[in-house]
């Protein structure tokens, strides 16, 4: 059963069209891909989810209901939280604070709330201090748990892999199962490495240039022609090695793609 469904969404930035009639759907209690190039307008469509942006056509919806008609300040409480692609913190306040500020309401209990999300990610021992020069992948785990205390039922994820090394994105792709069956959440993630999300995904969708140009299982993915050109073009030997799971979506590739106008990825 479809907890959210994208139907023909457009959206245009001038004349550059990020998403051109995208249309996919993502089932209740599945962990679910979204891939492609930079510039394929992944981004945008986590932008169009959570209401920063207002597609020029389509519809979204989200348990049956459309999500169009919901202000933004609004997602979270309709069981929508996310993380984003640069961790989005206030470096002055507390590991604790800029939990509380994913929280619907105040107090007590929520606090309480917020040092259990703290907790759950492994950061329970520094909730009091200032974000302020923790590493990096601390950072995401902060963000992580901010996007948790909202006890959201769909997590979207925006490259939560990134600026990690091997061992820690093999622990990440163990957590984000985790999190999905332990609080029988719904995935939808973007992410450049390859591998983590064949490795966890149930269902994969594809982007390239704003269009869909493929879907299905991470193995039905890998060995698509469209989805190995997208990534790779003609380079055949790179084509072998993803189709065998061999490597992550190369950065020379990644880059020379047109990003959309608002940095999506």
């Amino acid at each position: 059963m479809a907890l959210l469904s994208l139907r023909n969404v457009t959206r245009r930035f001038g004349g550059i069209v990020a998403l051109d009639g995208v249309s996919f759907d993502v089932d209740e209690g599945q962990i679910v891909g979204l891939i492609g190039p930079n510039g394929a307008g992944k981004t945008t469509a986590f932008n169009v989810i959570t209401r920063l942006y207002t597609p020029n056509e389509g519809e979204v919806e989200y348990a049956g209901e459309s999500l169009l008609k919901a202000p933004t300040h609004g997602i979270v409480r309709r069981g929508i939280a996310r993380t984003f692609q640069n961790v989005e913190l206030f470096k002055t306040m507390s590991a604790l604070e800029n939990v509380l500020v994913g929280a619907h309401t105040r107090g007590r209990e929520t606090e309480a709330e917020a040092l259990e999300a703290l907790d759950y990610v492994g950061l329970a021992p520094i909730a009091r201090r200032p974000v302020a020069g923790l590493p990096f992948g601390t950072l995401k785990r902060v963000e992580l748990a901010r996007a948790l205390v909202a006890r959201p039922t769909l997590l979207l994820l925006d490259e939560p892999a990134g600026g990690l090394n091997h061992e820690e994105v093999a622990e990440l792709g163990r957590f984000i199962q985790q999190i999905r069956d332990d609080r029988k959440l719904t995935v939808l993630l973007v992410e450049h490495h390859m591998n983590l999300v064949m490795g966890i995904s149930d269902h994969v969708h594809v982007l390239n240039f704003g269009r869909q140009i493929a879907d299905g299982t991470p193995a039905e993915v890998r060995s698509n022609p469209a989805v190995i050109e997208a990534y790779l073009g003609s380079d055949e030997t790179a084509a072998v090695e993803m189709a065998t799971g061999d490597t992550a979506i190369p950065d020379t590739v990644a880059d020379a793609t047109a990003k959309d106008t608002d940095g999506a990825a």
